[in-house]
């Protein structure tokens, strides 16, 4: 499959204390990937969960689709130590570096590598800093099923490490409470956060759930960077987990990351020359023993222009978690302006 994308972002500093942004993604995709994937890759790239419906359809043809995307459009309010900001927006409540249990708001999906940005949602933030390490935040969002998700945050620092703890309702349906960390050992980042989600409708015969991660990054002197981390899912199995949806369609909530119990992150990134970085993942389903690998690579060719070498390689038997997708390879160009 082959992609043209282009990325534009304004700020607008209406006075000293109130600014305003806008981000539109346009992105053209074409090729064999979306000619055997018609109409669903087109219809789920560019469905739109926010309340305000800003995803746009433009063109949709039998191997080729374009859609335009605002997935930033907001107002932001400043004045000492409080900060309001109103409409589309990312609000980031994870600290882990690929999945977020705390990041009710907004989930995101890590094999959307090029989505730097992440997405945002429709809603009000409202964070007052209590403190040069603490704060207390508010936030409520609706989406397009009018179903609302908020939550009251507490951000603190003790023993040279940052927490956060949080109650709140996600997708008007379950009652979640969440608590992370961020910190160092012995030179180390060492973060974790975890969610606690239970049905508000006793009648609903579903399980709590309790989804965490953890995680531990270091970066050697030589700049070689090494991450690994931990996802656990109570509500997931340990048999094949696929879910039978194409990998990029579907919709990724704080609750199934993945339908498995357990998962494992192994990184690698390596500067080789101050031009080029290589970058080696890969992601280990325990339960039905599939695996994906992810190697890429990043060469800066001017101050402004950058080309990407990206492999997605999935492995298993069928119905596990990656063994439905075969190898995705890609070629990026990045210009910047």
């Amino acid at each position: 499959m082959g992609t043209i994308s282009n990325r534009l972002d304004f700020t607008w500093d209406i006075t000293n204390n109130l600014s305003t942004k806008v981000g539109v993604r346009n992105i053209y995709n074409f090729g064999d990937l979306v000619t055997e994937n018609q109409p669903h890759i087109s219809n789920s790239s560019a469905s739109d969960i926010g309340k305000m419906d800003l995803t746009f359809l433009i063109h949709n043809g039998t191997s080729s689709f374009l859609y335009s995307n605002i997935d930033r459009a907001n107002l932001k309010f400043n004045k000492n130590n409080l900060e309001i900001t109103v409409g589309r927006q990312r609000i980031n409540w994870g600290l882990n570096l690929v999945w977020n249990p705390n990041d009710i708001f907004n989930a995101f999906n890590h094999f959307d590598f090029d989505y730097v940005e992440r997405p945002g949602c429709d809603a009000l933030h409202v964070q007052y800093y209590t403190g040069m390490t603490s704060s207390l935040q508010f936030a409520i969002k609706m989406d397009h099923l009018n179903q609302y998700t908020y939550a009251l945050m507490y951000k603190f620092n003790k023993w040279d490490y940052d927490f956060q703890m949080f109650t709140g309702v996600l997708d008007s349906e379950d009652y979640v409470i969440g608590f992370g960390w961020s910190g160092q050992i012995y030179g180390a980042a060492f973060m974790g956060e975890f969610s606690y989600f239970k049905k508000k409708n006793n009648r609903i015969k579903r399980k709590d759930i309790l989804v965490g991660s953890v995680s531990m990054n270091y970066t050697f002197k030589n700049s070689l960077f090494i991450q690994l981390s931990y996802l656990f899912n109570s509500r997931g199995t340990n048999d094949n987990a696929s879910d039978n949806q194409f990998l990029f369609g579907r919709q990724i909530s704080v609750k199934n990351f993945t339908k498995a119990m357990h998962s494992i992150f192994a990184q690698a990134s390596y500067p080789i020359t101050p031009l080029i970085n290589a970058d080696f993942s890969v992601i280990y389903n325990p339960g039905d023993q599939s695996k994906y690998f992810g190697p890429s690579g990043n060469f800066s060719l001017s101050e402004n222009l950058d080309l990407g070498i990206i492999c997605q390689i999935f492995t298993g038997k069928n119905s596990t978690e990656f063994g439905d997708y075969g190898s995705l390879y890609y070629l990026k160009l990045k210009y910047t302006f």
